[in-house]
Order: structure tokens, then sequence, then C-alpha cells
């Protein structure tokens, strides 16, 4: 699943693509993707002519600045876009298509069919869901530690379950959970409310830290992630966590170990992160 550095380089991706096309019509072959409008054509009608000014991030989501309106995106498990010209093949589980007026193509292609789409009228994106219910960003200045504290000390959720939840805070998945809590030094499933104020400053510290550097290095590219250029991210060369069972620790050579919280597989090291 791409989180959110993968999003981020998928966002910057776009960017360079998109940015100042104007859409003309627009092809809905699923239309269970688009959540809101709830009528695929009212969507396809609302977009057609809008031209994109700029592309923002939040969380895990894409949002496309329109000329009237904001498209949130959420790629979910396997959503992708990609630029094609129009007599391009198309490539199977190509659901959405963006035509644009200079004859380029946004296309949108999902395997699982889990992503969705969501276009509001400018100025209501945050006040609706999904984004309304967000906490904030790791990188963004609200990602304050007394409102992070305080959401993790009243909670008797594993941390790993905690930090997943996209209303404590907002981007961080599996992968970079995993990451955060082995350079804090916190075992996966202590309780929120059994953390000191120092964990939670490491937490704090590191899941901005972990997030920037896999930023800087296009993403972790873990089964079928790949930016919207092809090329795939490299974070997954610097993992200490995720993805290590068996190997031995980067920190303290113990081997590795895996356990299921929360219904997710969870690495960390027993000597660097002792549950107690």
């Amino acid at each position: 699943m791409p989180e959110l550095p993968e999003v981020e380089t998928i966002r910057n991706t776009l960017k360079q693509l998109v940015i100042g096309k104007e859409i003309d019509i627009v092809s809905v072959f699923w239309p269970k993707i688009i959540k809101e409008p709830d009528d695929a054509e009212v969507f396809k009608h609302q977009i057609s002519n809008q031209q994109i000014l700029d592309i923002d991030r939040k969380g895990k989501f894409l949002l496309f600045q329109l000329t009237d309106f904001v498209l949130v995106s959420h790629l979910r498990m396997e959503g992708k876009y990609g630029v094609f010209k129009h007599d391009d093949p198309m490539i199977k589980h190509t659901h959405v298509i963006f035509h644009f007026k200079d004859g380029n193509e946004l296309r949108y292609n999902d395997v699982r069919k889990f992503g969705t789409m969501h276009l509001f009228p400018k100025g209501k994106e945050l006040l609706e869901k999904p984004l309304n219910q967000l906490g904030p960003d790791p990188l963004e200045k609200s990602f304050q530690f007394e409102d992070f504290y305080a959401k993790i000390h009243k909670s008797d959720r594993s941390i790993k379950n905690i930090l997943l939840d996209q209303t404590v805070v907002a981007g961080l998945g599996n992968i970079y959970v995993d990451e955060t809590l082995f350079k804090a030094g916190v075992h996966p499933l202590k309780k929120g409310s059994k953390l000191t104020k120092t964990e939670v400053r490491l937490l704090q510290k590191y899941a901005k830290l972990t997030l920037e550097e896999a930023v800087a290095k296009g993403g972790t590219t873990i089964r079928s992630y790949v930016n919207t250029q092809g090329q795939i991210g490299m974070f997954q060369q610097e993992l200490f966590a995720y993805g290590q069972e068996n190997k031995p620790c980067k920190k303290c050579g113990t081997p590795m170990s895996k356990i299921k919280a929360g219904g997710r597989g969870t690495h960390f090291c027993q000597t660097c992160q002792p549950l107690k």
C-alpha cells in the first residue's frame, strides 16, 4: 500500500506532468471509485473543463486543486496514476481516464478497485469525510507534542494500533510505524496509557524523521509500488524493522521478531524494544 512518502513522491512526480493541463472529458469505467458526488455522470460533468492548478497532499490523500473544485484521491492498496498519450494502449485495470485538451491523458489504474475519489467545491474538502476525520500529518506544523501525547496517553490500545489510527496521526502505515517504533525503542504491544512523555517525544521525533528520509529516497518499494514514471523507491534499503524477520538487528545483532498486532504483521527487536 502506498504510504505517506510514496504518495508524496507521486504528488511531486504528477506536479511535473499535469500542472496547468485542462481536462476535456472524463471516462469512468468503474463508477464505484467515485464516492462524491454519488453519481459518476455528475462527477464527469463537474470536472470537465477544469484546469489542474496544483496538487497537495493530506496524509495519504492526494488533493488535485482544480479551477472550481478539489479532487480528493486515495490510492488504497494498489492505485496508480500514469500520464499517457491518447493513442497509447490501454493497460488492464484502468478505471478512470482524465482526457486533457492537449491530447494527453491521466489514467488511474487499480487492480483491487479499492481506491476512492471525492470531488468537492473548493473550501469544503476539509469539512467533509474523508479529510475531516484525519489527525495531523507528521510533516505538518500542526503535529504538536501535547495533542499527540494526550491522544496516546488516554488509550489502552497497543501503540502499534494507535499509530496506525489515521484520526490520531495521518499518513503512518504499517511500514513506517514499525520503523518509528524501532528507532524510538518502543515495543509495538505497549499500551498507549503506559508510555512516558519521553517515549512519546521520541515517537514524534522519529515519525517525522523517518518520513522525511523516506520521501528523500522516493519511498519504499514493497510488492508493486512504483511512482508515476515507473521508478521504484529506494528506502527499502534503509529499513531497520519492516521485513527484517529473523535477520540480525542492525543495532544489536539479535534476530528480528515478527508478531501480529491488530491483525497486522509487526516487526521489532526484543532486545532494543523490550516490553516494560
